[in-house]
């Protein structure tokens, strides 16, 4: 008999199949929604962290949360096997697909692993009133975990422009290193 005291619910933990049928499930609705409806959970969800924990520790959780998405997405949805410019053609259809964002590369490094992103149009912060501030801490969570799951080597991904900071794209530098992921 289960213990209805136990903290065990399966939507404390992610798991890709708990994302469940969503086609079956929404029916008429489908698959698609508002990118408002989008970033009210996520700026609610910012909101509530930050004035419990402050918006440093908000922002790490946020950070976390985007990693553990862009690995179980590239788990999921990527071919890993294919050549780095395969991957990220791929990746780069898969965001616009999904209308996440149009993601360009505008630099890699080979020797040293750096590569410099950018997403257009960002499902997170595009349009967002200019606050002179870099808000897609989720997103570089998101390609960090893409990355890593890529190349099987940690990855730290920081954004460096934002719609939200003024600019018309966001773009993140991404530094790999030797420790595996």
């Amino acid at each position: 008999m289960r213990n209805v005291f136990e903290n065990n619910s399966p939507h404390a933990h992610f798991s890709w199949k708990n994302l469940g049928d969503i086609e079956e499930g929404r029916g008429d609705l489908g698959e698609e929604m508002p990118v408002l409806v989008y970033r009210l959970m996520q700026y609610t969800m910012l909101d509530v962290l930050s004035q419990s924990l402050g918006l440093e520790k908000a922002n790490e959780f946020f950070r976390a949360a985007g990693h553990l998405a862009g690995t179980e997405y590239a788990k999921n949805t990527l071919n890993l096997q294919l050549d780095f410019d395969g991957f990220l053609s791929g990746l780069q259809k898969s965001l616009k697909d999904l209308k996440i964002g149009i993601l360009r590369m505008e630099s890699f490094n080979a020797d040293t692993g750096a590569i410099l992103l950018t997403i257009g149009q960002d499902l997170d912060c595009s349009g967002l009133p200019v606050t002179y501030e870099n808000v897609c801490v989720y997103d570089e969570g998101f390609l960090s975990g893409i990355l890593e799951t890529y190349t099987g080597r940690k990855c730290a991904v920081r954004e460096v422009d934002c719609w939200a900071s003024g600019d018309r794209v966001c773009r993140f530098e991404a530094v790999m290193t030797e420790t595996p992921a």
